[in-house]
């Protein structure tokens, strides 16, 4: 019985470490494959931004699914449910902030911008 308990933790241990291992390399390419394309300059500004939002989801999940085994818990999945309403929350408030901001940009009349960036060049006094 104790050999049995002993084989099933060393298998854990193994699938752990293999699953790590994995999560690793994945985050490593994906990192490493921004930094080039960033690098190497061989596509536009609007293609590098694109591939490298791409990189970072790719990798937001890699790390979410190997390291933080995220559902791969038993039922109940509450930390699931809690996750993807965090997440929600969190996509709400930066897409409200843009949209907020690039409408005072698109609102903001030249007198306005002119005002502004004199204070901005007077340290903003």
């Amino acid at each position: 019985m104790s050999q049995m308990k002993s084989y099933n933790q060393h298998n854990k241990l193994e699938a752990n470490f293999k699953t790590y291992l994995i999560g690793f390399i994945l985050s490593l390419f994906f990192t490493l494959s921004a930094y080039f394309i960033t690098i190497k300059h061989a596509f536009t500004k609007n293609t590098i931004i694109v591939v490298i939002s791409l990189a970072a989801i790719i990798q937001f999940a890699i790390q979410l699914l190997f390291f933080l085994h995220l559902g791969k818990e038993s039922r109940p999945r509450y930390r699931l449910l809690v996750f993807s309403i965090m997440l929600l929350i969190i996509l709400i408030l930066v897409i409200g902030s843009l949209w907020i901001m690039s409408n005072l940009n698109h609102n903001m009349t030249i007198k306005q911008m002119e005002e502004y960036m004199v204070q901005q060049g007077n340290g903003g006094i």
